[in-house]
């Protein structure tokens, strides 16, 4: 439980799904593999030459100048918009040191400024388009999506729904967050249980699903939380996920399985089979996993072989 962010209360309230990452206390685990994988550790931010040339061109570069981000999410083939809505959409608000000259003549190669109100909104097309404009020196909102620079006024936004609210209370300690309803799929979401009724009939009993990460020296605690319709449904869940990480950890020792995959993927996969734990309480069905720095090592030293 805690007091949410107030970046947060920014965002459209009616979106399905919101995320948070505190970039600021991530960066802080310098000495972590985990670091090393977000691209957040000293001297290996994932650089590639597009990336360098965006870094000089804007003055922006996220391992360094960004210290927090919240989005909001429409994925289009994960709900089932209103007639005429554009499903298909995101908007992030991001807090951290913006060259403003530097990041508006970089739009302006192939994007307009525009007048929305007393506020300057900056459009470049693309697939999908992006619009975005400074609150401040240190705060930018950003919107890509049909008709994105709409999609920046989030002001008259209704209030959010109650129950996603009470979501992101109990997890708005956590420096890491994902939450989406699930409430409302469409129902080509389901169209692979329809040789199996009873896995469909608990898979539709999912409400909403809840990511945290929360780092803990160099561990990282990663909870992935379904929050259910019923105690039962809940209970059915648990003893099916229980089961298939049974059947994943078998199929990992067939020496076929294994040679789909990468030394690296085998052995951080087998680790994650073999930590995972599946909890259940009243309505929540919960996969809790410690990552540790040596079930992160592979990952990281793999992404620095890739980028160097």
């Amino acid at each position: 439980m805690g007091i949410a962010p107030d970046i947060l209360s920014q965002l459209p309230a009616d979106a399905p799904g919101v995320a948070y990452i505190d970039v600021a206390a991530l960066r802080k685990l310098q000495s972590s593999p985990l670091a090393a994988v977000l691209g957040l550790a000293s001297g290996n931010p994932a650089e590639d030459r597009e990336y360098e040339d965006f870094i000089r061109d804007t003055g922006f570069d996220y391992t360094r100048d960004l210290d927090r981000v919240a989005i909001a999410f429409w994925p289009a083939s994960y709900l089932a918009p209103p007639p005429g809505a554009d499903a298909n959409r995101t908007v992030a608000i991001a807090d951290g040191r913006f060259d403003q000259q530097k990041i508006k003549a970089y739009a302006f190669r192939t994007g307009k400024v525009t007048m929305h109100g007393t506020q300057s909104v900056y459009e470049v097309p693309g697939n999908p388009p992006v619009a975005f404009e400074f609150f401040s020196p240190t705060r930018i909102i950003l919107a890509s999506g049909r008709d994105a620079a709409r999609l920046l006024d989030v002001s008259n936004s209704a209030p959010r729904d109650p129950a996603m609210q009470a979501r992101i209370t109990r997890v708005a300690a956590a420096p890491i967050f994902a939450i989406a309803r699930t409430d409302n799929l469409p129902a080509s979401v389901y169209a692979n249980f329809r040789n199996s009724p009873q896995l469909g009939q608990i898979a539709r009993s999912i409400q909403s699903l809840t990511l945290v990460g929360q780092p803990a020296g160099e561990i990282v605690l990663v909870i992935l939380e379904g929050e259910c319709d019923s105690t039962t449904n809940a209970v059915e869940i648990a003893t099916f996920l229980d089961g298939f990480r049974l059947l994943g950890s078998m199929a990992l020792m067939d020496p076929k399985t294994r040679g789909q995959m990468t030394k690296e993927q085998a052995a951080f996969l087998t680790s994650v089979l073999r930590e995972v734990k599946v909890t259940h309480e009243r309505r929540f069905v919960r996969l809790i996993l410690q990552v540790t720095p040596a079930m992160l090592a592979p990952a990281a030293a793999q992404q620095s072989r890739t980028h160097h």
